[in-house]
């Protein structure tokens, strides 16, 4: 490099010093003036002065004094000097204590709605990777896919030739609502094959993951004080969409046939809507038979109903092939089925669907208009390109035989380290339900469990009403097989000193 690049970078790197020396220095003294540290109408020493005792140059004293004066937090006094603005309120002086990751205050609940008092109290799915305690654990995270099996150069590979593409300025535009065309017609044709649905691609939304899904078909079908349906025990992103549209929820109680559709009858025949996991029930796992689910489809269309049929993760099953969705044996058009890529490709992805009768797909995609106005275009295309070049279904069979293969070594591992855990062996899914002794609180296993770094979700935060027996919910999906024994092991041994303290 030639001299006078050197002296131009040098001059680059000491300019770039100096504002970050004057906007710390800004940003402690405007703390310290707002937390009455520094109160109103207190001298400032002389820049010269001030200088000296912060360790940095007096041009760096004068630019965050100009930044201060500017927003009104000093004020200057010929021939006296600098002082901290007696304009500042003393409300705002006095400190605050905020606790970090706490419940919320007393003030801050008062000024929410009602709905949002509710709302920020349902329990939270854990999302270990960026909150938890152990944030490189990966056993037995729920719905984390194996990651690190995806084909992440083919995905790059299509991302680049899109981004190549942009001169056309085509993904660059506002689009449809519904979301990219390409992608539906895709995703109308992958569902004839995989769930037994028949459907146009005008019958296809895009949305930002199977949530927004359910908050669509929640706000859209539901009015405030309306009643519906939901599973006990349930998927807590459902309770939060009912929540979230002032719903009143009915719970269903769930047994080894699925949602118990009679007691529903019995208990709110008349609700409007009703929010279901058939095909892999969540968090029970357990299928709804297909007298209960013929049994739905006609209180629907006897009540003047809706139902939302969560397909979380139905390409994964270890016996036999996929089960066709509920929406494939519904005559009357009632079904609102949701989809998602969340567990097939991966979480951070953000992109599912809803496949609605075409009588409610205008109001699913103005739906958009109120929110994002369509999910990001680029990952759209990105998707649709992966659908068309057959890498999603290969990339699903090849998921589908390493998550068997996962699931038969944590169950091996259970019985032979875990002989107080009794677990069922699901027929298809992501985790399975390992149930501990009566006398256990599973919240308590799992608050111990994480401190061991395992993360094992405890199934009575999904319970409604009725009471369950303690058990985990143990993801394998995202746990390779060599770190399942040793994962197992320390679970072994949390869950030993609590039932010999």
């Amino acid at each position: 490099m030639s001299a006078a690049g050197e002296s131009t970078d040098r001059s680059g790197q000491q300019e770039q010093g100096l504002t970050h020396a004057y906007q710390r220095l800004y940003e402690h003294l405007r703390a310290a003036i707002l937390t009455g540290q520094l109160k109103a109408g207190a001298k400032l020493p002389a820049s010269r002065k001030f200088a000296i005792e912060q360790g940095v140059s007096r041009n760096t004293v004068l630019a965050a004094l100009d930044q201060l004066y500017a927003e009104g937090y000093i004020e200057t006094r010929p021939g006296s000097g600098t002082y901290v603005a007696k304009a500042i309120p003393d409300r705002m002086q006095r400190p605050r204590v905020r606790t970090v990751n706490g419940p919320a205050s007393g003030r801050a609940r008062s000024c929410l709605s009602e709905r949002g008092r509710a709302l920020a109290d349902v329990p939270r799915m854990p999302l270990p990777a960026i909150t938890g305690r152990s944030p490189n654990a990966r056993a037995f995270q729920i719905g984390l896919p194996a990651l690190e099996e995806f084909p992440r150069q083919v995905w790059a590979r299509l991302y680049t030739t899109r981004i190549r593409g942009l001169s056309s300025t085509s993904l660059m535009r506002y689009d449809d609502p519904a979301g990219f065309r390409p992608l539906r017609e895709q995703i109308a044709a992958h569902v004839a094959t995989s769930r037994g649905i028949h459907c146009t691609a005008d019958q296809v939304v895009i949305v930002a993951g199977s949530q927004q899904g359910l908050e669509f078909a929640s706000r859209l079908l539901l009015d405030p004080g309306e009643t519906a349906w939901l599973e006990d025990p349930c998927y807590l992103g459902a309770k939060a969409a009912l929540t979230s549209a002032g719903a009143r929820i009915a719970p269903v109680p769930v047994d080894r046939d699925g949602l118990d559709v009679n007691t529903g009858n019995e208990l709110e025949p008349d609700a409007r809507l009703a929010i279901v996991t058939p095909s892999h029930q969540f968090p029970l796992g357990v299928t709804m038979t297909l007298e209960r689910r013929l049994a739905l489809i006609e209180w629907a269309e006897r009540s003047n109903s809706w139902i939302v049929e969560d397909d979380y993760d139905s390409e994964f099953r270890y016996r036999g092939h996929p089960l066709a969705a509920l929406k494939a044996i519904d005559p009357y058009h009632r079904v609102i089925y949701v989809g998602t890529f969340s567990k097939t490709m991966f979480p951070g992805l953000r992109l599912g669907y809803v496949i609605a009768p075409k009588d409610l797909t205008d109001a699913f995609a103005a739906a958009h208009l109120s929110t994002d106005v369509h999910p990001q275009l680029l990952d759209q295309a990105v998707m649709a390109d992966f659908l068309a070049e057959g890498h999603y279904a290969r990339h699903v069979r090849r998921m589908r035989s390493l998550y068997g293969q996962r699931l038969r070594t944590l169950i091996t591992e259970v019985e032979r380290e875990l002989d107080v855990l009794c677990t069922d062996t699901p027929d298809g899914g992501l985790h399975l339900v390992a149930w501990l002794p009566d006398h256990l609180s599973d919240s308590v296993v799992s608050e111990r469990a994480l401190s061991a770094g395992i993360h094992a979700w405890p199934l009575s935060l999904h319970v409604l009403h009725k009471s369950r027996p303690p058990a985990l919910l143990l993801g394998y999906a995202g746990t390779p097989v060599d770190e399942i024994p040793d994962a197992v092991g320390r679970l072994a041994e949390t869950i030993a000193e609590l039932v010999h303290p």
